[in-house]
C-alpha cells in the first residue's frame, strides 16, 4: 500500500487530498437554520393587501383601436349597404354569389323557423341530429361527387377540428406558410410535428419531402407508423391566389402523403359548375383524401363541411372535436344552403365575374384574376406596420365617406405563425349578380369604384411619395425563424 502511493501520480494524489478535506469539512459544518420569520400584524397585512396591484390579465388596449369600433349594418347586407345610417356600394362582402338577400333562400329558411325553431340546443350525438341536417351532407356529397359528407356549425372549427382527427403527436405535417388562422389552430391542437414551405414554392415543399424520406429510411421501424399530411388551401385567404394542385397531386404519390385541402374560398367559385380547384384544375376529386370548406361564404349561410371517401368522413363523427361538442347546426341555416345549393345546379354560370376586369390601375390589386375577394396593396410602404395600418384605415374611410364599403384585413398578430403585411384591403362582394346591374343602380358600381380609387390614388400619394419602397413585410421575408418547429 505504502509502495502503491509512491508510485501514484501527483495529480492523483492531489485530487484525493482535496475530496478528503471536503468531506470533513461537510461532517464538521453546522447545520443550516432558517431565520425567525417575522410576524406581521393585522394592521400591517391590510396595508399591504391595499398596496398590492395585480399584473393586467390583458396588456392595456387604446379605445381607439379598430376592434372596439366597430362599422354597425343596418338591414340586408346586399349590392348596397347601410353602414353607420349611410347607404354604400357593398364591396366588403364575402356573399361570392349574391344569395345572401335572395328571396328563395330566405322562403326556404322562414319555412324551416316555423317547422323546427331557431335553434337545436344539443350537438349531433345528442338528439341534435335533424332530418335537414341529413339532406344537407346528402347534397353536399352529391354536389361534390364525393362518398359523404359532415357538417359542422361554425365554419372556422372546421379544419380547426379535422386536422387534429386525423394527425395526432409524432405525425407530420407539411404547410403552406400563407396558411389561414384556422388551419393554424388545427395544426396547434394536433401537436403534430409541422414542417413549414414557402407559398406555393413546391421545390421547397418537394425538398422538405426528400429530407423526411432520408430520415424515414434511416429509422424505417418509425417511419412505417407515422402519418404524414400536406396541408394547403385552394384559394388562399391572406394572398388571394390558387395553390398548384396538379403539383401537389404528384408530390402526394412520389413521396407517398395525404392531402387536406381547404377551400372556403374557392368552393362555390371556381369551376364550371363551382366545386371548387379541383374542378378548375381538372384533378380528380379521388386524389384529394379530404377537402373542407365554409358555408359562409358562397352559399351564404353558416358553418362549414367536410368530404371525402365515407371510412375518412365517418371517423370525423367520433373524433372531429367541433362535431362531437358543438350544438348543432340550426335547421333554418342548414335550409338555406340547401337552397342555395339548388341555384347553383340549376344556374352553374351563377359564379363571381372579375374584379381584375373592372378595376383600374392604381393602387396595386394582388390575387389571381378569378379570385373573388382581393387585396388593394400600397406600392411603398412606410416602414412601420402601425403607420401602414393608419393608412389603410384612411383609405378605408375616405371612401367610406364616397359610398364604396372596403374592409382593412385585420390579424391576431401575436398569434399568426407568418403574420401577412399590413398592407391589404379586402375587396369582396356579391359580384355575381352585378352583371348587367345598372338596372337596379342609377349608375355602374364599378364605375364609382374606379372614381372613388382614383381620387384615394391621388390622395395617397400625397401622403406616401416621399416613402422609400421596403418589402420589409413582405410575407416571405416575415420568417425569422426555422421553418420546421414542434407543436408541445
Amino acid at each position: 500500500m505504502v509502495q502503491a502511493f509512491y508510485e501514484a501520480p501527483a495529480y492523483h494524489l492531489i485530487l484525493e487530498g482535496i475530496l478528503i478535506l471536503w468531506i470533513i469539512r461537510l461532517l464538521f459544518s453546522k447545520t443550516y437554520k432558517l431565520h425567525e420569520t417575522y410576524k406581521l400584524t393585522e394592521k400591517e397585512k391590510e396595508d399591504l393587501i391595499e398596496e398590492w396591484q395585480p399584473d393586467p390579465l390583458v396588456p392595456p388596449i387604446s379605445k381607439d383601436h379598430p376592434s372596439l369600433n366597430y362599422d354597425v349594418v343596418t338591414g340586408p347586407p346586399s349590392h348596397k349597404i347601410i353602414i353607420n345610417g349611410k347607404e354604400c356600394i357593398n364591396f366588403a362582402s364575402f356573399n361570392f354569389l349574391g344569395l345572401l338577400d335572395n328571396e328563395r333562400v330566405k322562403q326556404k329558411a322562414l319555412a324551416s323557423l316555423k317547422k323546427y325553431g331557431v335553434g337545436t340546443c344539443g350537438p349531433r350525438g345528442f338528439y341534435g341530429t335533424f332530418d335537414v341536417h341529413l339532406e344537407l351532407e346528402s347534397r353536399l356529397a352529391k354536389f361534390m361527387k364525393t362518398e359523404e359528407a359532415i357538417i359542422y356549425s361554425y365554419g372556422f372549427a372546421t379544419i380547426a377540428s379535422a386536422i387534429p382527427a386525423y394527425s395526432k403527436r409524432g405525425d407530420i405535417i407539411f404547410v403552406d406558410e400563407a396558411a389561414c388562422f384556422s388551419i393554424q389552430k388545427g395544426l396547434q391542437a394536433s401537436r403534430s410535428f409541422i414542417k413549414y414551405f414557402k407559398h406555393n414554392d413546391m421545390e421547397d415543399l418537394e425538398r422538405l419531402l426528400k429530407e423526411q424520406e432520408l430520415e424515414d429510411q434511416k429509422n424505417p421501424r418509425k417511419a412505417r407508423v407515422t402519418r404524414k399530411f400536406i396541408v394547403v388551401e385552394g384559394l388562399y385567404i391572406n394572398t388571394a391566389d390558387v395553390c398548384p394542385l396538379p403539383e401537389l397531386v404528384k408530390l402526394k404519390y412520389k413521396y407517398k402523403v395525404r392531402i387536406f385541402l381547404e377551400e372556403s374560398m374557392s368552393f362555390g367559385v371556381l369551376g364550371e359548375h363551382g366545386r371548387g380547384v379541383t374542378e378548375h384544375f381538372g384533378v380528380n376529386i379521388d386524389d384529394i383524401d379530404l377537402i373542407s370548406a365554409n358555408m359562409e361564404n358562397a352559399v351564404a349561410s353558416i358553418g362549414g363541411f367536410c368530404c371525402g371517401r365515407s371510412f375518412v368522413i365517418d371517423h370525423q363523427r367520433l373524433s372531429g372535436q367541433g362535431y362531437c361538442f358543438s350544438a348543432s347546426l340550426p335547421p333554418m341555416l342548414a335550409a338555406a344552403a340547401i337552397e342555395a345549393l339548388n341555384i347553383m345546379e340549376e344556374d352553374p354560370g351563377t359564379k363571381c365575374c372579375s374584379v381584375h376586369s373592372n378595376l383600374t390601375p392604381g393602387l396595386r390589386l394582388v390575387g389571381v384574376p378569378f379570385a373573388p375577394a382581393l387585396h388593394l396593396q400600397l406600392d411603398r410602404s412606410s416602414g412601420s406596420r402601425d403607420s401602414d395600418m393608419q393608412l389603410l384605415r384612411n383609405i378605408v374611410d375616405y371612401c367610406m365617406q364616397r359610398q364604396v364599403a372596403l374592409t382593412l384585413a385585420r390579424y391576431l398578430e401575436k398569434e399568426e405563425r407568418f403574420l401577412p403585411p399590413p398592407r391589404y384591403v379586402n375587396v369582396g362582394g356579391n359580384h355575381a349578380s352585378w352583371v348587367g346591374c345598372s338596372q337596379r343602380f342609377q349608375s355602374d358600381p364599378w364605375d364609382e369604384l374606379a372614381k372613388c380609387k382614383n381620387s384615394t390614388v391621388k390622395a395617397v400619394e400625397l401622403i406616401v411619395v416621399a416613402v422609400p419602397h421596403t418589402d420589409q413585410y413582405d410575407l416571405q421575408s416575415n420568417n425569422n425563424s426555422r421553418r420546421t418547429d414542434k407543436k408541445e
